[in-house]
Formats: C-alpha cells, sequence, structure tokens
C-alpha cells in the first residue's frame, strides 16, 4: 500500500493534477471575490472564512475524478481489485494520495491567501485548523463518489453532483470554527465536528467505494 501511495503521488506530480492545479484555482477564485463583492474591507473579512472554505473545496473538487479513471483507462484498477493487497486498502491510500497532492497544499497556502481577503488575524490559525482536519474528508469522501462514477463516459458532472451535497456539513462547519475563533467565541464544537466527519468518512467509505468498484467492474 506504501508502494501504491507513492506511485500516486509522482503521477499525479507528473500530470501536474495535485499541486498546480489546486493551488491555482483557489488562488483564482480568492482574487476574483474583491473584484465581484467590492473592495471594502469589512465586508471582506465579513466573508473571507465563508469564500476560502468555499474555494478550498471547489479546489478539491477539480481532480477527484482521476482518482480511479486513469487507473480504469489503462486497467490498473483491474490489477489493484485482484491484488493481495485489501481493495479497501488501496481505496485509502488513493485518498490519501488526493488530500497530500491537493488538501495539504490548499491548507498550507490558505492563510498566505487569506491577507487578499482581509481576514483578522485571530482567523489564520482557526482557518489552517480547521482546513487540516476537514480536507481529509473531503477527499475521502470524494474517492467514494469516484468510485459511483468510475467507467462512465463523462462522469465528472455526476461526480459533482453526488459529492457537493455530502461535502455541506464539512463547508459549514468549516467556516463556523474560523468565524467563531475570529469573534473569540469557543471553537470547540465545529472542529469536533470535523474531527467526527473525517474519522467516520476514513472509517466507512474506503468499504463502501471498494464496493462500488466491484460492482462497476463487473
Amino acid at each position: 500500500m506504501i508502494a501504491l501511495l507513492q506511485r500516486d503521488l509522482k503521477l499525479a506530480i507528473r500530470a501536474g493534477g495535485g499541486f498546480g492545479l489546486g493551488l491555482a484555482f483557489f488562488l483564482i477564485v480568492v482574487v476574483l471575490v474583491p473584484f465581484g463583492v467590492g473592495s471594502d474591507s469589512g465586508l471582506l473579512a465579513a466573508i473571507a472564512p465563508g469564500i476560502l472554505w468555499v474555494g478550498a473545496l471547489l479546489a478539491c473538487l477539480l481532480s477527484l475524478d482521476r482518482i480511479f479513471a486513469l487507473d480504469h483507462e489503462d486497467g490498473s484498477l483491474d490489477l489493484l481489485a485482484t491484488a493481495p493487497i485489501p481493495l479497501e486498502g488501496a481505496v485509502a491510500m488513493k485518498a490519501a494520495a488526493h488530500w497530500v497532492t491537493t488538501g495539504l497544499p490548499l491548507t498550507l497556502a490558505a492563510p498566505g491567501l487569506g491577507l487578499l481577503l482581509n481576514l483578522p488575524a485571530p482567523g489564520y490559525g482557526w482557518l489552517a485548523a480547521s482546513l487540516a482536519l476537514g480536507t481529509p474528508a473531503l477527499s475521502m469522501i470524494g474517492s467514494f463518489g469516484a468510485a459511483l462514477t468510475v467507467g462512465l463516459k463523462r462522469g465528472g458532472l455526476l461526480l459533482s453532483l453526488l459529492v457537493l451535497p455530502l461535502y455541506v456539513p464539512t463547508l459549514i462547519f468549516g467556516a463556523e470554527a474560523v468565524a467563531r475563533g475570529i469573534d473569540g467565541r469557543d471553537t470547540g464544537t465545529p472542529l469536533l465536528m470535523l474531527a467526527a466527519i473525517t474519522l467516520a468518512a476514513t472509517a466507512l467509505l474506503p468499504f463502501a467505494a471498494a464496493a462500488a468498484i466491484r460492482i462497476n467492474l463487473r
């Protein structure tokens, strides 16, 4: 499984669908928002937590269809399904590779991009903490959606329709944690909810995704 993780990391970096694509999209979203809502610093500060979380969520969504699609096209997915390692473990490793190449760079870059939206100083740490807790859930949920649509022609739109509703709780609690941190209120509840969503997704969705892949490969 470690070899599979290393392979997916190398492929994501070489193909340009990991670090560069997600970060570029995130930057574009953050840069365009002030043009759309105006340059009022107070308004930007108020909407910054939500905009940054929405941008990170959409950036994660961009590369979801690549998690299993390329392996399905070249036949690697059939080999993984019959390999000695559990297919559930392979799904977990692919989700981990997606997070390392997409979620982790977004988490590290988000505080810097917060400067463009006039994010208040107390919010930077909470933004990084909430993304660190929430983005693994985005990758895991996205892997489940990618498993459901693997093998479908032009399944990217269907994947988005399936995954976006499942992303809503993570988005709500992530933005709420940052907003509470800025106001000096207790952030324990939203952060615990983010951690719970991530743990539940990690525990349950590899089995659901593996079952969906087996059905699609029949």
